[in-house]
Order: structure tokens, then sequence, then C-alpha cells
């Protein structure tokens, strides 16, 4: 048994607001410098990546596809959004599993040969018909975030995908949530938790800012499918992400001021900001309050341990105190600590902490504050990214310091 480093979900250059260098040979170079053994190669029902996928890769093991010019490998895989404007994040066993999809689904689409992610005019339920004729796992893409997930929508799995609940064995959490939140609900205990990026850009402080850590024989679709079902001892490890007081949506905010509130603040307000007039968006937090059974987490027997990461180049911004993370002082220093340690996640994972203070002194110490969680962060909420920091900030919200609601 081996464990491997893996990225389930990715855009290409075919889905909307997406980098132009989201192309195989890029995502490629820099997976190999973030230490990701596997990436999901996302938009798989459009045409044109998939032509941009068969020219670069081949199969080299039950659904796991190479090139001998990287190291990284793949598995294929699309993100569709349903008639509800909800996510589903689709597995494939083969490229040919996903063209046949394509055509299927060609139907109920006007934008499948345009779009990475394609709307569709089918439910959820329908959509995972369709998944199993070709052998696809489906599960919720960023389940809980305001705008497209599935508990956006609705209150269980089950009115989204009715009778086909029984085939959805994992969900996908989002930025904005982990797992000490999510295993206070009930109906997600036996279903595995993924971290994945979901990034629209190559660059290692996107593409595997979540990653999931997995244990299985090898590199195969029929494994990866076994440590879904956490089957024959397959199994998720780890889960590695930010943490959720990162994410955009974590906290009810504005979306246009991004000014935060309280749940009955916004609900008094009837989700109309005082100051900007913008739509007030519910925070994952507040959602995840509404379906929770339990006060704290719950994890069941399979459910591995969360670690929050920060990616490298905002872990050297906060040592050097530089703001913007693609300077080039911060990457002569990201440079350095690849060159030394291999890959990034080597750094902020698995490295010895002594042995990265030899190396860069500051940047050991804030490793060593969010390996130890002690990391202070402000959050984000209405669209609007949290950030890590050294300093005991806090949250400020509507009515702290802003005029209460009775004013108005």
């Amino acid at each position: 048994m081996q464990q491997f480093d893996v990225d389930f979900h990715i855009h290409s250059r075919y889905s909307g607001g997406t980098s132009k260098d989201m192309v195989l040979p890029v995502i490629a170079k820099q997976a190999e410098l973030k230490g990701l053994d596997l990436i999901g190669t996302g938009d798989a029902l459009n045409p044109d990546w998939l032509k941009h996928v068969r020219k670069n890769l081949t199969e080299e093991l039950n659904g796991i596809y190479s090139s001998p010019e990287f190291k990284t490998k793949f598995l294929i895989s699309a993100e569709v959004e349903d008639y509800r404007r909800v996510h589903h994040l689709l597995l494939f066993p083969s490229i040919s599993s996903a063209e046949e999809l394509m055509e299927k689904f060609k139907r109920y689409s006007s934008d499948i040969d345009k779009d990475g992610r394609p709307h569709l005019r089918l439910n959820g339920e329908q959509i995972v018909d369709s998944a199993k004729e070709v052998d696809a796992l489906l599960g919720p893409a960023h389940a809980f975030t305001p705008w497209t997930a599935i508990y956006k929508e609705y209150n269980s799995l089950r009115e989204c995908y009715g009778d086909n609940t029984k085939e959805i064995k994992f969900l996908e959490l989002g930025l904005s949530a982990d797992s000490y939140m999510a295993d206070r609900i009930l109906e997600l205990q036996e279903i595995t938790f993924m971290t994945n990026s979901d990034t629209h850009s190559p660059w290692p402080h996107r593409l595997g800012r979540e990653f999931n850590r997995i244990l299985v024989k090898d590199l195969s679709f029929s494994e990866i499918k076994k440590a879904i079902e956490h089957k024959d001892n397959r199994k998720f490890v780890l889960n590695i992400g930010l943490n959720p007081r990162e994410g955009k949506y974590h906290l009810t905010s504005c979306s246009r001021c991004f000014l935060r509130f309280k749940l009955q603040d916004a609900e008094g307000l009837k989700w109309r900001c005082p100051e900007c007039r913008g739509m007030i968006k519910k925070g994952v937090s507040d959602r995840i309050n509404e379906l929770a059974m339990w006060e704290k987490p719950h994890h069941p027997w399979h459910r591995p341990r969360y670690m929050h990461i920060i990616p490298l180049a905002e872990v050297i911004s906060l040592a050097t105190g530089i703001g913007t993370i693609t300077s080039k002082k911060i990457h002569e220093r990201w440079e350095k600590l690849i060159e030394h340690f291999g890959t990034e996640i080597n750094v902020l994972l698995d490295s010895e902490i002594s042995e990265i203070k030899k190396i860069d002194p500051g940047v050991g110490k804030i490793i060593e504050r969010f390996r130890t969680g002690r990391m202070k962060y402000v959050s984000g909420g209405g669209g609007q990214y949290g950030r890590p920091t050294l300093k005991e900030i806090g949250d400020n919200f509507y009515g702290m310091g802003q005029r209460s609601l009775n004013e108005f």
C-alpha cells in the first residue's frame, strides 16, 4: 500500500474565468513542483479540452493517464451545473467514458461545446442516472457555498439525488468548510470528504491549495474508488486545505462591500446591505449551523484528520511583509525552499520544522504555527477571501462600531 497526494478538481482554459495557462504542460510542471501525484483533468465534457488531453496523455493503468514528459499523472474529471444551478463533480474511468457521457448530455445542454463546466437541463437524480451508465463517480462540488452548491438549494442529499442518493459516496467540502464543520451533519457520516482546489490557475498558491492524501495499492481508478468507499483498507488518510475562515463564503456577508453580518441581522434586513444595498449572502458557517445535528463534530470511524495549511507563497509573504505574493522577492525565496526540499508539500507538511528553520527561519516559524493550530485569521465572506495574519485582529460584524439594526 502506498500514499499519494491528489487534487481531484481543477478547470481548464475552456472554463469561464480561468487562466490561459491552464493547459496540461503548464499544469503538470506546476503540479510536480507542488508535490501532487495525481490531478483531475477537469472539463472532460468539453470536446476541445478532450482533444488536448488525448494529444498530451495516454492511458497508463486502469483510468490513469500520463506522459513521459510529466511526472504527475491525471484522472479524467469534470464539473457540471444542473437546472437548479447546483454543481456536481464527476470522476471517470476513461476518456471514452467521458466522451460517451458528453454525447448523452448534448441534448440537454446549449453550451457543452463552449464551456468547460456545462449547464444541463437535468436534475441531480437524472445526472447520476447518466453517470452510472458510463461507470463514473459523482458527488456534490463545493457543497456549502451560497451560489452553486447542493446545500444552497436543498436541505438534504435526498432532496437533490432522490433514489440515487445511495450512489453518492463523496462530497467536496469547498474552501469555506472543513470536516470539523461538516461532521456536525448526520447524513454525511458515511460520506467521504474531499478537499480539492477547484483552481482556475496553475500556479502553486492555487493548484493543490487543498488536496487529499489517499492510501491505495496503486494509482488506478478502481483503487481510488475503493478509497472513496473505504473498502479493503483503502482510504483517505488526510484532508489538507485552507482554514475555512480563508474561504470566500465562510461568514454571512455583503457580496458588494463585504460587510459581515450575524445571521439574525441579515434576516432582519431582508438580505440587503444597509451600507451599499448589495445582496447579503448566507455564509457557510451559518448554513452548517442550520443543518447540524450536533454542536460539536462527530467524526465517523473512516474520517481522516483535517490539516490546515497555507500556500507557501502566502507563508513567505507573512514572513517578509511583502504583500504581493507574485513578487520577484517572494518567488526567489520560494525557489530556494523548493530547491532544497523538492516540493511545496514537503515544505508545508512533511519536512522537520528544524530543517526548514535552517533554510528560512521566518518561514519555519509560520509553518510551525499553522501545523500546531496557532495561526490567526481574518474571515472571508460574500466573495472576498479571508487571510491568515500574525496579529490579533478578529472579525468585525455589522453593529460592532457600525449603525445598529434598529436605526433603519
